[in-house]
């Protein structure tokens, strides 16, 4: 005998267990998806900053391939090829990104950057010339400052620079950048200044300490400048003291300078040693 009661109690039932099943699994379907789009958020910024630079690339192109509407994964994609020194291939990605129509100024001065590490400087100044002046910002400005470097084009490379320095918290990179273009304009006791600034502003930037050493050479001065340095690091720039020394006709200056480097080597010092023997020969 059937109890109807019994059997539409027991659909109501499945019915309700039903719906509560679709809510429950729609809920965590939802909550799923923001988890993944903390884990993607963390995941892109690792790969972009620790992560083994080709490592991103591939990461990237994986996620660009299956997400080909995303700038923002076009915009990673292209950040890391020039993080791995592909810039060929940066160029190609930053010309995908600029020619999307959510790009924004700062994918054009990105682009720029990409087209000057590929050697394309004028197709850079090119791309810089269509960004609006209102458009501010510190790298554009360093980027200017290089282009007018190549160009020869001292006044503005100055005013670029000096833009460029006020833009920014941190401007050793920068200050480095611009004493090295006073550097190779002859202006040496300048170009002094502007690496002994780079160096208060970043103490662990070796190329600038090197270029300080290289400008002081270059006015005769062999003593090393009161700046921090390591032992090795002492070494080197005595290195580049002794060479200079000797570019100057100071033979016999530069190789007490290169034996002092050779002395103060923790390890074997070969390079100073190759061009020591190389002078007394």
């Amino acid at each position: 005998m059937r109890h109807p009661g019994i059997v539409i109690s027991c659909l109501a039932g499945a019915l309700a267990l039903s719906a509560c099943a679709k809510t429950s699994t729609s809920e965590v379907n939802r909550a799923f998806r923001d988890v993944n789009v903390v884990d993607e958020s963390n995941l892109n910024d690792i790969m972009l900053t620790v992560g083994d630079p080709n490592e991103a690339v591939a990461y990237f192109q994986r996620t660009a391939a299956d997400n080909p509407g995303r700038i923002d994964v076009q915009r990673n994609l292209a950040t890391s090829l020039i993080r791995a020194k592909r810039p060929t291939e940066g160029v190609a990605a930053w010309s995908k990104v600029v020619a999307n129509k959510e790009s924004n100024l700062e994918d054009k001065v990105d682009y720029a950057d990409a087209l000057i590490r590929d050697g394309q400087w004028d197709k850079a100044d090119k791309v810089l010339d269509t960004i609006p002046p209102t458009h501010e910002t510190y790298k554009r400005y360093r980027l200017e400052a290089m282009i007018a470097d190549s160009n020869k084009e001292w006044t503005k490379s100055d005013s670029f620079y000096e833009t460029a320095v006020g833009l920014t918290t941190k401007p050793g990179g920068v200050l480095n950048n611009w004493g090295y273009s006073k550097l190779t304009r002859g202006d040496f006791s300048e170009a002094e200044k502007l690496f002994a600034q780079s160096i208060q502003h970043d103490p662990g930037l070796f190329t600038a300490k090197n270029n300080l050493v290289l400008a002081r050479g270059a006015q005769r001065n062999y003593t090393l400048p009161v700046i921090p340095m390591s032992q090795i690091e002492r070494a080197q720039l005595l290195q580049t003291l002794g060479l200079s020394a000797v570019k100057q006709g100071d033979v016999e200056t530069g190789k007490a300078l290169l034996r002092e480097a050779i002395d103060t080597h923790p390890q074997h010092f070969e390079e100073a040693v190759r061009s020591l023997r190389a002078l007394e020969s």
